[in-house]
């Protein structure tokens, strides 16, 4: 994302909106639209990285794809990569999705995205991961010429040499660093190498620096777990780890009493403690936790009752399920973990009720969606359809086409085509199993994804199991 907000994403039935969700339709809109329309949103999306999360959601092969379906100029790229910008607001999430859909355009040959990860690598200010990209799909005597450039942006100074350390220690792909250090060029060569060296060493020192460690006593934990409170630093899941440790029956009474009444770090750590190993007073603590303690005890109460397992605690969640609060609302996505069959229809409401409240983007809904597929429950398919086509999330959408693929009928026909598409290996691979073949659509995407040799090993393997070893066969 360029924004420290959440970006803006247009309208699900818009070709802008399909692109930013990285849905299958947005490639099959854009390829029939307008160019002109289609480059222009197609630009938009990766100069604005629409991700809410970037960590788990794909888009830039999906977007280079589209460039060269579209035979698409790189010229808005480069404006942004070296607009004034660049090194006003040098943080990664303003550049690293244009970055990256250079590096894939580079795997397909197109030079003038090489030339650019070069050139942005050597100047630009997010020159490490252009630098990652270049690592694994450059040759030898170009990784050798931007020794010079990276180089020359750490002075030759105390303070320079640990950063230049810190640059090499903590690059991705070490690649061009061990390339360098062989340099026989003196200043290069020898400097690269101490900056290896040294970034090892650093690495030894912190595995060895002994962190914040409570004192190994239940009072000890929990008085940690209250520091870390008072501190404004929620202690209390480390704390259950700790207490897991060091806890015996005989204190299972001073952790009964911290859990009912205790400070709130300290009330929160053993309520957390208490759930994890299935006391029997943990499921009455956490009920009067959520009626009487502070949002931070009610929030970990709720949490605790995701870990909870055992007949007993199903039968209790089953009972709390319908309640319109967050008890109910955890009691439902622990029934869609661990439910059996007869519990689809508290799932159900529990994944209805969650997208009335929070939308197709709420964090409750990943393991609702889970669960009806889990359940095979056929009623959910109309608000698994709903949340496929609106949800911002592609890491949502693709577990709601496995959901789909499980409850709906007509999914083979209808979003299982489009998945094939789909900017998420897994979303694609779901479609490779699932796409009915009469549509002639889907045989030739698969012959492609079978050829693709930027395609995950996992989707080509979905492929392979329909088409068989003679693509030809279809």
């Amino acid at each position: 994302m360029c924004d420290s907000v959440d970006p803006v994403i247009a309208p699900s039935g818009t070709l802008l909106g399909l692109l930013q969700r990285g849905r299958g339709d947005g490639t099959l809109h854009a390829l029939t639209a307008p160019r002109s329309e289609a480059l222009a949103a197609l630009d938009q999306c990766v100069l604005r990285d629409p991700r809410h999360d970037w960590r788990v959601e794909n888009r830039s092969l999906y977007y280079a794809r589209l460039y060269l379906d579209l035979d698409g100029s790189l010229d808005a790229v480069e404006a942004h990569l070296f607009a004034p910008e660049d090194h006003a607001a040098p943080g990664e999430e303003r550049t690293g999705l244009a970055v990256s859909v250079l590096g894939h355009l580079a795997s397909y040959g197109r030079e003038d995205a090489l030339a650019l990860l070069r050139r942005y690598a050597a100047h630009g200010a997010n020159w490490p991961w252009a630098l990652d990209e270049l690592a694994v799909r450059d040759d030898d005597a170009a990784l050798a010429a931007l020794a010079a450039p990276v180089l020359a942006r750490f002075p030759a100074t105390a303070e320079g040499e640990a950063e230049l350390a810190a640059a090499a220690g903590d690059s991705y792909e070490p690649r061009p660093w061990h390339l360098w250090a062989e340099d026989p060029d003196p200043a290069v060569g020898p400097r690269v190498k101490a900056a290896l060296e040294r970034s090892s060493f650093g690495l030894w020192q912190r595995q060895l620096t002994a962190p914040d460690r409570p004192q190994w006593s239940v009072d000890g934990v929990l008085s940690w777990a209250q520091e870390g409170h008072d501190r404004g630093n929620d202690r209390h899941v480390p704390a259950a780890r700790c207490l897991a440790t060091v806890a015996t029956a005989a204190d299972r009474p001073a952790l009964l009493a911290a859990a009912r009444g205790g400070l709130d770090g300290a009330r929160a750590a053993a309520l957390s403690h208490l759930a994890r190993t299935g006391d029997p007073a943990a499921l009455d603590l956490i009920e009067a936790a959520v009626a009487d303690g502070s949002p931070v005890v009610r929030e970990a109460a709720v949490e605790s009752l995701g870990r909870m397992e055992g007949d007993t605690v199903l039968a209790r969640a089953r009972r709390w399920a319908p309640r319109p609060d967050a008890l109910g609302s955890a009691a439902g996505r622990l029934l869609a973990c661990r439910g059996r069959t007869g519990d689809g229809p508290l799932v159900l409401a529990a994944l209805r009720e969650a997208v009335r409240g929070h939308g197709p983007d709420g964090p409750a809904l990943w393991c609702l969606v889970d669960g009806a597929g889990r359940l095979g429950i056929a009623q959910a398919a109309p608000v698994l359809r709903h949340l496929y086509r609106e949800t911002a999330s592609s890491h949502l959408r693709g577990r709601t086409a496995q959901a789909l693929a499980a409850t709906d009928a007509s999914f083979a026909s209808g979003f299982a085509v489009e998945c094939l598409w789909d900017c998420e290996e897994t979303t694609r691979e779901v479609g490779a199993r699932h796409a009915a073949t009469g549509d002639q659509r889907v045989v030739g995407r698969l012959r492609r994804l079978a050829a693709d040799p930027a395609e995950e090993a996992e989707v080509q393997t979905a492929v392979r199991s329909r088409i068989g070893p003679d693509t030809a066969a279809i």
